[in-house]
C-alpha cells in the first residue's frame, strides 16, 4: 500500500513520521516538492503535514534557504531519552576514571527492554572511540564487545528474544553473523569473563568489555573500551585489566549505594 493510501489516523501519523525522516535525511533547506517526490505523496498533502509539524516544533521553516529543517522539539526528545538511560553520578565518575587511566574511549552499555543502549560514554579528541557511538542510542549486540558481554549473561529464552529483535546483520567482513558461531563466541566470553571484538563493528577498531553484575549475579551492564586495532594489539592486556577493574568498582559502588542502579 502506497504511503498516501494509508487509511485513518494511523496513516496520518505514518506520513508525519516519514516527512520528519525525509527532512532529516535531506538536511536543512529541503523543499516540500522534494519531500513529495521522495515519499510519493501529493504536494497538498505534504504541505498540510509540514504545517502541522512546524506548528508543533518538530520542523522549522527556513526562509533563507526556502525550505525545511528539523525542529528543536526533536533535540528535546533526544535529550529526554539520554536522561532516561543516564546512570547515577557515582557510576559516571567511574566510567570517566577508566577513560582517563586506560587512555581509551570508555562506554557503559545497559539493557532497555530488548535493546542494548549506550547509557554513558566518555571520549575525547585524542581517544574518540567507535564512530557513530553516542549516549542514549542503541548499540549492536553481536558486533560490539559490550553487546557480547551483555548477551553472554542471558538465559536461552532472553537471548533468543534479544537476537530476534536485533537480528545478526553482517556489519563488516569479520562480524559474527551466524547464530551457532555467536553461541560459541558467547561461551568463550563466559569462560574468559570478558568479551573482545576486533574489527567486527568498524574496520580499524577493536575493543574489550567486562560484564557488570547485579546483587543477584545477573548481568545488568557492560563496561568497555574501544581503540584502534593497532593500539589494541599493543595494549590488549592493559585494556582488559582496566575494564575488569572498572566493572568490579561499579559492582561495589552499586552494592553500597541504596537504590542505585546502572540506569533508571
Amino acid at each position: 500500500m502506497a504511503l498516501q493510501q494509508q487509511p485513518g489516523a494511523g496513516g496520518s501519523v505514518l506520513r508525519a513520521l516519514r516527512v520528519v525522516e525525509a527532512v532529516a535525511a535531506a538536511g536543512d533547506g529541503v523543499t516540500a516538492k522534494a519531500i513529495a517526490r521522495r515519499l510519493g505523496c501529493p504536494l497538498p498533502t505534504i504541505y498540510r503535514v509540514l504545517g502541522t509539524l512546524v506548528e508543533q516544533g518538530y520542523l522549522v521553516r527556513l526562509h533563507d534557504v526556502r525550505g525545511y529543517g528539523l525542529g528543536y522539539q526533536i533535540a528535546h526528545l533526544h535529550r529526554s531519552l539520554v536522561d532516561q538511560v543516564l546512570p547515577p553520578a557515582a557510576v559516571r565518575m567511574i566510567v570517566q576514571e577508566v577513560h582517563a587511566t586506560a587512555r581509551a574511549a570508555t562506554y557503559l552499555f545497559v539493557f532497555r527492554d530488548l535493546d542494548i543502549v549506550v547509557a554513558h560514554l566518555e571520549n575525547c579528541a585524542e581517544h574518540p572511540g567507535l564512530p557513530g557511538m553516542r549516549a542514549g542510542e542503541p548499540a549492536s549486540p553481536h558486533s560490539t564487545a559490550g553487546g557480547k558481554a551483555l548477551l553472554a549473561g542471558l538465559d536461552a529464552a532472553r537471548l533468543g528474544a534479544v537476537l530476534a529483535e536485533s537480528g545478526l546483520p553482517r556489519i563488516t567482513r569479520r562480524t559474527v553473523s551466524d547464530r551457532r558461531a555467536l553461541d560459541r563466541e558467547l561461551m568463550r566470553v563466559r569462560s574468559a569473563g570478558v568479551a573482545v571484538e576486533v574489527e567486527e563493528h568498524q574496520r580499524g577498531f577493536a575493543g574489550v568489555a567486562a560484564p557488570v553484575r547485579g546483587p543477584g549475579g545477573e548481568t545488568t551492564g557492560a563496561l568497555g573500551v574501544s581503540v584502534s586495532r593497532a593500539e589494541f594489539t599493543a595494549r590488549r592486556w592493559e585494556l582488559e585489566d582496566a575494564v575488569r577493574s572498572g566493572a568490579t568498582r561499579l559492582v561495589r559502588t552499586l552494592a553500597v549505594t541504596p537504590g542505585a542502579a546502572l540506569a533508571p
